[in-house]
């Protein structure tokens, strides 16, 4: 154990249950939240498991870099608060939270997340803005109840194919990632005008009337110095 300089043993802050248990706050709506924010944690404490039935656990604004194995028995919470902790991993146990309705894993250092996240069908806000991540697994596109996926601050080169099958999703905050901006569509050529050379015996009256009309109206507009006339878009134009 570290001694201080008077060559003392330092004591360990505590944190126990009865400290735990002062932190659970009842929220406007009468759902229990457990309120660990702000304690400086670098590590979950293990009392808290004895208060896995509460509606809402806040763990942000720490220094907790891996969430503990039991966090799955927190299967009741609708809210789990992360943001704005040293997180580099998510368990995959964290997709046995079925009740989850919000997930903030916001100002972490995330570089991937678990496939797992796939399986929390209740999921409606997942936020995983300021990271590290650049691709997000497929199984994503499996939270059918998402209306909201906050990708800011990432290192997304292009918008995850997986965010097309969000059927409820109403908005992706894809803010300040380096994806290149979508490239302006190159007009097509329209082909042009074909002419037709074909033996005057090989026209019928009409046609060869035709063609000897414009043939004429464009001899005359040349000797005049004028622009062509336009000629008739019914027939193909011929010269004899």
């Amino acid at each position: 154990m570290p001694k201080d300089k008077k060559g003392k043993k330092s004591k360990n802050k505590i944190f126990d249950l009865q400290m735990a248990q002062n932190c659970i706050e009842l929220t406007p709506d009468g759902k229990q939240r457990l309120n660990l924010s702000f304690k400086q944690f670098s590590v979950v404490p293990n009392c808290i498991d004895k208060l896995c039935q509460l509606d809402e656990l806040n763990l942000s604004r720490n220094l907790i870099k891996r969430l503990p194995d039991f966090i799955d028995a927190f299967n009741n919470i609708q809210i789990l608060d992360l943001h704005s902790n040293y997180l580099e991993v998510l368990p995959p146990a964290i997709g046995l939270l079925k009740n989850l309705v919000v997930l903030n894993c916001c100002n972490n250092r995330l570089t991937h997340v678990p496939k797992e996240l796939g399986k929390l069908q209740n999921l409606r806000t997942l936020n995983l803005g300021l990271n590290m991540l650049q691709t997000l697994p497929t199984s994503i596109g499996e939270l059918k109840e998402l209306t909201y996926i906050g990708l800011s601050d990432n290192k997304f080169t292009r918008v995850p194919k997986c965010l097309e099958l969000l059927q409820n999703l109403k908005k992706a905050n894809l803010d300040r990632n380096p994806i290149p901006p979508p490239q302006p569509a190159v007009p097509v050529p329209k082909p042009p005008k074909m002419f037709y050379l074909v033996k005057a015996c090989d026209l019928c009256e009409d046609c060869l009337n035709t063609c000897q009309t414009d043939k004429m109206m464009l001899v005359e507009a040349l000797n005049r110095k004028e622009p062509p006339p336009t000629v008739h878009a019914a027939r193909p134009e011929t010269v004899t």
